[in-house]
């Protein structure tokens, strides 16, 4: 409900002051800052001067629609021709020599809601409300004073009322210098800041090929001391078979077997070193040949049951006919299965170690585990037991050394065969190892098909998209991505991310929200409703807040949203997991 407080009649030229005037007043009275103030009587005068240049007549009424949230209402009306272009002028597509369109586009911007309605019979009726910026609301018995007040008020003369318009457009042209001063100030701190910009990644750029370089030496020097070292081993542990055959006292041959069983343990530590070596220079060649998984268990079931010394453990194989046969390094999967069952038989002090295989729905994947009773692994280091030369601490890890190169090693054999490895523990109760690795190697159509694996970080890699202006953030997202395995695009624009998508089918699309020109919901939009790309899975990336319904607006087309303050190496390789596996 809307209860009038003043109105005026609109016929002549000084009808327009008298109206400005009025509407100044009402929004004075009612609390409304200056700039409001301004909006108000420039919209109202507006509004007016069309009336009488198009209508000849018509009247302005100000009225107050009370309550909590009370709102200014005024409505323009008149018996004029109408306004036969309306619906291109509220478009903002109709270009008019007298300025009609300007005016009232101008009025809806200035407004807190704007409704015209218009026809050659019934004239033209504007109604505009603005919410008044008072406290606790405006009740029926405020507006009674209010009217008072602006009855009480002498109308200025229109020399007074330029004056005045005068006074608000210097204050207003001051406030513009003192921002334009502010920007100005800004684009400095901002130019400044990208020239830091620029010294850091040419700084970053001079790590990345220091350390791209010590990683060669490393592997030199890995690969020529693992040479050099094993000569002199296989001699103490040929001269210690020697001494083994010759007639030494107990104390003697005590002493024999400790050197052996020292050189041993040096030997086992070079050809995990060669290893890895090999891997990272590119030099190990996959030896494809048929073998059955059962006999693979029966040769592993023989070589190590000469470790199992502890009575309490038992060592167990499950049966595997039926298998197929597997067309694939058998050396290099032993090796991983030799590493799992060694490490299990060296943390487990009693229960069983329990060695098994299991086909994916398709028959394309193996998945060999290794489940023990052992001490198990905190979820904090389930990570890091991968990474070389990275021992967990603890009173069993203290008694049973190691080089802490097994686990590395078989990951990197298991992604060179095509596969992933992974663990799954609890402390205290055990540890489950799985190698999942394709029956014909080379054959990783269906990574995402694999039982609770990960993808491998070999064969096909996973390619990932990324979309964002800003060539700070393509960087960042693309280091948390960046791993073995992963294959990246970059796209500085909407339209280039689309054409990039279209040419390269990535597993995954990282698609920046705010973007200059087509912005990320359009962009997400075409990539759906493309059918070259519909498929692709899109995380959105934002750097601002997004209400509830944006984000359900977003997520109807793209699998998640994520805030760039949010982001980490552990959350985007969880990301790209997720999407990747579907």
């Amino acid at each position: 409900m809307t209860i009038g407080i003043s109105s005026i009649t609109l016929a002549h030229d000084h009808d327009l002051v008298a109206a400005r005037q009025r509407a100044r007043q009402i929004a004075t009275t009612l609390g409304f800052d200056a700039q409001d103030q301004t909006r108000i009587a420039t919209v109202v005068s507006e509004t007016a001067r069309n009336v009488i240049r198009y209508a000849k007549s018509g009247k302005i009424e100000f009225g107050i629609a009370p309550g909590d949230v009370a709102l200014l209402v005024i409505t323009v009306t008149d018996r004029g021709p109408g306004i036969a272009d309306l619906e291109m002028i509220l478009a903002g597509k109709y270009v008019s020599k007298s300025g009609m369109g300007i005016g009232i586009t101008g009025a809806r911007r200035l407004m807190d809601d704007f409704q015209i309605t218009s026809s050659s019979d019934n004239g033209t009726t504007v109604r505009m409300s603005k919410i008044i910026p008072r406290r606790g609301g405006i009740r029926p018995d405020d507006i009674e004073r209010i009217s008072r007040e602006l009855v009480r008020q002498t109308p200025q003369s229109p020399l007074d009322e330029l004056a005045d318009q005068n006074t608000h457009l210097l204050k207003a042209l001051a406030d513009l210098q003192d921002r334009q001063s502010e920007l100005e100030g800004l684009n400095q701190e901002l130019e400044d800041t990208n020239r830091g910009v620029l010294a850091l990644y040419a700084e970053l750029d001079e790590k990345a090929v220091s350390l791209r370089r010590a990683d060669t030496l490393k592997t030199r020097f890995l690969s020529d001391m693992g040479h050099e070292f094993r000569t002199p081993v296989n001699s103490i542990l040929a001269l210690t078979r020697l001494l083994d055959e010759a007639d030494l006292s107990a104390q003697a041959r005590k002493q024999v077997s400790l050197i052996r069983r020292a050189a041993e343990d040096l030997e086992s530590l070079l050809s995990d070193l060669l290893d890895l070596a090999k891997i990272e220079a590119g030099k190990v060649d996959v030896r494809e040949t048929a073998f059955e998984v059962n006999n693979l268990f029966s040769a592993l079931r023989g070589m190590l049951r000469p470790l199992l010394l502890n009575r309490s453990v038992a060592l167990i194989f499950e049966d595997t006919e039926g298998f197929p046969p597997m067309v694939s390094d058998e050396g290099k999967i032993s090796q991983i299965l030799r590493n799992f069952i060694s490490n299990a038989l060296k943390f487990t002090e009693a229960g069983e170690i329990r060695v098994s295989a299991s086909l994916s729905d398709d028959s394309r994947f193996v998945t060999f585990s290794v489940a023990d009773t052992g001490i198990g692994i905190a979820p904090e280091d389930q990570e890091r037991i991968f990474e070389e030369f990275t021992q967990i601490d603890g009173p069993l890890q203290r008694r049973q050394k190691g080089t802490g190169l097994g686990l590395p090693l078989t990951r990197k054999l298991a992604a060179l065969l095509g596969g992933t490895v992974r663990v799954e523990s609890l402390p205290g109760i055990g540890s489950t190892f799985f190698a999942s690795l394709p029956v014909q190697v080379g054959d990783t159509g269906k990574m995402e098909e694999m039982p609770e694996g990960t993808r491998p970080e070999s064969g096909r890699s996973n390619r990932i998209l990324i979309i964002d202006d800003d060539e700070t953030a393509r960087y960042t997202l693309g280091s948390f991505a960046s791993r073995p395995g992963i294959e990246l695009f970059e796209a500085e624009n909407g339209l280039d991310g689309i054409e990039v998508a279209r040419r390269e089918k990535p597993d995954l699309i990282m698609l920046d929200l705010m973007m200059p020109g087509i912005g990320g919901h359009e962009v997400l939009e075409r990539l759906k409703d493309d059918p070259q790309t519909a498929s692709i899975p899109v995380v959105m990336i934002t750097s601002r807040f997004i209400n509830e319904d944006e984000r359900h607006q977003i997520l109807g087309r793209a699998s998640r949203v994520i805030y760039k303050g949010d982001l980490s190496r552990e959350l985007v390789t969880s990301v790209i997991d997720e999407a990747v596996k579907g």
